[in-house]
């Protein structure tokens, strides 16, 4: 049987719930603004050779980065540019994502020129069969010990198939993140499901990436670091193996 409250536990009740609420309503700005903020990145690698999904790009690059954040919604700016090899890969990467909780979908145009006579240079170039750029959609999931990622090309200057038609060339990727020895480290496995002339040697089911990543710290000054990275791929449908080392400013 319910008991009834005495008038003074029930001016209390009142009391406690209007404390409980203006609790809230004091800390809710507060958290608002922490959600609102922009938060905005720009930084630079520089790398021994630029390896991409198991293929060889070219040889040392700097590559410049730019993000901004707000709400999920993040922006990218990506670049990559030869420093000995003129004719090396040159590219600028726009990518537009959104992240919730561990899911990320994202939209990119990769903008890559091979060498000067190789390949168009008119960036405002958006003609199926003669623009530089390829359009890429991507959806992936972060489960903390393990993140699965899947892309597509949808547009641009994708692969095709034996039979000449559009490839909408794929590549899908996992990672297992883990420390050992007092570094960070990641393995990546990643292969090519469909028939594509996009990725290198790819007649159909091939596995193109194979990889372990370590990073650490460089204390330059107490105040100062730099993140060395090392990773060694292999790509074992072409038989190749690489060994890629790189700080980030």
């Amino acid at each position: 049987m319910r008991r009834l409250l005495s008038s003074t536990e029930q001016r209390c009740k009142v009391c406690l719930k209007r404390s409980s609420m203006l609790a809230v309503f004091m800390v809710l700005p507060f958290v608002v603004s922490a959600q609102e903020k922009v938060e905005a990145r720009v930084g630079a690698d520089v790398v021994s050779n630029y390896i991409w999904r198991g293929q060889d790009l070219g040889a040392a690059a700097v590559q410049p980065s730019m993000k901004i954040s707000y709400k999920g919604l993040n922006l990218d700016a990506w670049g990559s540019c030869g420093i000995v090899n003129r004719d090396d890969t040159k590219e600028l990467d726009l990518t537009l994502a959104y992240s919730i909780g561990g899911f990320t979908i994202g939209v990119t145009d990769y903008f890559c020129v091979a060498g000067e006579e190789n390949c168009p240079t008119r960036y405002f170039l958006y003609d199926a069969h003669e623009t530089a750029h390829v359009f890429e959609v991507n959806v992936g999931y972060d489960f903390d010990v393990l993140s699965f990622n899947w892309y597509t090309n949808f547009a641009g200057d994708d692969g095709v198939t034996r039979s000449g038609k559009r490839a909408y060339s794929s590549y899908f990727e996992l990672g297992v993140p883990f420390k050992l020895g007092g570094l960070d480290w990641n393995f990546t496995a990643g292969a090519v499901p469909f028939v594509s002339d996009f990725y290198a040697d790819a007649n159909g089911f091939a596995v193109t990436n194979m990889a372990l990543s370590a990073s650490k710290e460089i204390n330059i000054t107490p105040t100062f670091s730099v993140p060395l990275f090392g990773t060694i791929s292999a790509n074992p449908s072409t038989q190749n193996i690489y060994f890629t080392a790189g700080v980030t400013f």
